[in-house]
């Protein structure tokens, strides 16, 4: 596939990256600074102002579409309108661990310390936002409670709404697992228009 990744020299865009190309997709990497773009075969980098007309206009052509940027440092509605207006269908997003559910009912949001929460949120809200977009073929992937560096594994689980924690209390997810269950759903949707979770 030709895939255009939005965030590719990130802590998970980075691992996506790489598991795209090791899998033999092409890659165009959309980032503000691209000189940070690993030069690879199959692998393009462009930089951006990250507005909705530019950004539609570096998605266009592609198969499908992957965000990976800190929510914050890009507003929900300008990203969805620029993937609408480049016509890809195909939209997946690195989501965030706040609004999974915990047994009880509360949202994993309320475990976190003050400062992560504004980006958290913002999550959300393209969460809430993509569900109410009828013209998208979006997944949102969620990570456990700690996201971090790793292992690429291949055996991790997978939820759907609901946190998942292992025999310990733990919650936890590498970005390289991550990838690969990200790469995965590109290349054989299971949950489209939908949100799930990996953890160990």
């Amino acid at each position: 596939m030709k895939v255009a990744l939005v965030g590719a020299t990130g802590k998970a865009g980075s691992r996506v990256l790489n598991e795209l190309v090791n899998r033999g997709h092409q890659v165009t990497g959309i980032v503000r600074h691209p000189e940070n773009v690993p030069k690879l075969v199959g692998v393009t980098a462009i930089g951006t102002d990250r507005s909705r007309e530019f950004l539609a206009g570096a998605i266009k052509g592609h198969d499908a579409v992957v965000s990976s940027v800190r929510f914050i440092e890009l507003e929900s509605e300008v990203i969805v309108a620029a993937v609408k207006d480049s016509g890809v269908k195909r939209y997946v997003v690195v989501g965030g661990a706040g609004s999974l559910l915990h047994a009880d009912g509360t949202e994993e949001i309320q475990s976190f310390p003050e400062p992560f929460k504004p980006n958290l949120l913002k999550g959300t809200e393209l969460l809430e936002l993509l569900k109410k977009s009828g013209a998208l073929d979006w997944t949102f992937i969620s990570p456990s409670r700690l996201f971090r560096p790793g292992e690429r594994t291949g055996a991790f689980r997978y939820g759907k709404d609901h946190l998942l924690i292992d025999e310990e209390g733990n919650s936890k997810i590498s970005f390289e697992d991550f990838a690969l269950a990200l790469v995965d759903e590109l290349e054989q949707p299971k949950y489209v228009r939908q949100r799930f979770t990996v953890g160990y």
